[in-house]
């Protein structure tokens, strides 16, 4: 039952590192996108992928907090006591990049568009550090058991904790390049999907990067993971970097369709590791998973949720992406209102120019 609840917490890690990943990904191109001209048409496609799924897919985290919360108490109270500096600022960051992202396409001066294109695309990049950095955290040891308060500091500033938080920018980035590239081919954006093709080719190349000079660091810094990394997850980890070879070949190629699955399992494989190598351990080498766990009543009680979520809420999640791939979604927000603040912008501010060239997209099934 143990175990059960343990794959549940890690589907539920997997989930959020596939879709809330690809998430914060898009903002991290939209950042990037350059001025006004050149970077109003990336915002605008961004801006159709994301806009119908992007609350959705923040369900996940909240799943993993009450599952981990409910289930494995004493390692929650622990980690959140420990690494309380770097969750507020991924939960403020969280906040500041929804409010930003909804309210940059109904304000109407070029001014506050963009303070809420600066704040969206800023916390696209800080949440997911921050969340790379709390694993890092965890891998290393450096939270305490017993529902005590670690380094406040030294537990999520730290070598792996680094390397943790620029490989989860860089993957998430990875990740969404290579779905933007199917969106704007859906789109008929065949210069578009060029655009994010290369960049899905050089996220592909820094995150393997990132990835073997992470393996050094993780040896001096985390010697349990690494131990497991390369002993009871390395079929994983080969399949991962398998995949993602795979991938980056068909990128390069241009075969959108082949690269996102690889893609997909490249990452997802790379999250299994880390769960696989840290096993049995919740805390390493600190606290098992046996240890931290609730009473049998309790996980029998969060089983059954479980199911019952499967049942009347995932085929919800499912119909809700499914709509979106056939771009059989509105698109959110309101029209441009007649401003003559907004009838300047449009030399100015590479924001207004996604939310106006978003307008001009013809999309599919419409």
């Amino acid at each position: 039952m143990i175990a059960a609840v343990a794959v549940v917490l890690l589907a539920a890690v997997l989930a959020y590192a596939l879709f809330g990943g690809a998430d914060f990904g898009a903002g991290f191109w939209d950042l990037t996108a350059g001025g006004p001209q050149r970077g109003a048409r990336p915002r605008a496609v961004i801006e159709h992928s994301i806009g119908p799924v992007w609350e959705a897919n923040h369900v996940w985290l909240i799943f993993i907090f009450v599952i981990l919360w409910t289930s494995f108490p004493q390692a929650y109270a622990s980690i959140t006591l420990t690494l309380f500096v770097p969750l507020m600022i991924a939960a403020l960051g969280i906040v500041l990049r929804g409010a930003s992202f909804a309210f940059r396409k109904a304000v109407v001066t070029t001014r506050n568009r963009r303070l809420f294109g600066a704040g969206f695309a800023a916390s696209s990049v800080l949440v997911p550090y921050c969340m790379g950095a709390i694993v890092g955290g965890i891998a290393t040891g450096r939270v305490p058991t017993g529902g005590r308060a670690g380094d406040p500091v030294d537990s999520w500033i730290n070598p792996t904790s680094t390397v943790g938080g620029v490989l989860a920018v860089a993957a998430a980035a990875y990740l969404s390049a290579v779905y933007l590239v199917w969106d704007a081919r859906g789109l008929d954006q065949t210069d578009m999907a060029e655009y994010f093709r290369r960049r899905a080719v050089a996220s592909a190349v820094v995150v393997a990067v990132i990835a073997a000079a992470g393996a050094f660091v993780l040896r001096a810094d985390a010697d349990y993971l690494f131990d497991g990394l390369i002993s009871r997850a390395l079929p994983v980890v080969i399949l991962s970097g398998a995949c993602g070879v795979g991938a980056l070949l068909l990128l390069v190629r241009g075969a959108a369709r082949g690269a996102r699955a690889l893609a997909l399992v490249a990452v997802a494989a790379a999250v299994v590791s880390w769960g696989v190598a840290q096993s049995p351990y919740i805390l390493p080498t600190n606290l098992t998973f046996a240890a931290a766990a609730a009473p049998p009543g309790t996980l029998t009680a969060v089983l059954a949720v479980v199911v019952l979520a499967a049942v009347i809420v995932l085929p919800g999640f499912v119909l809700l992406y499914v709509l979106d791939r056939r771009g059989l979604l509105p698109e959110e927000g309101v029209d441009d209102v007649a401003d003559p603040d907004v009838d300047r912008a449009p030399d100015n501010d590479p924001h207004l120019h996604a939310a106006t060239t978003r307008d001009s997209i013809e999309e599919p099934g419409r």
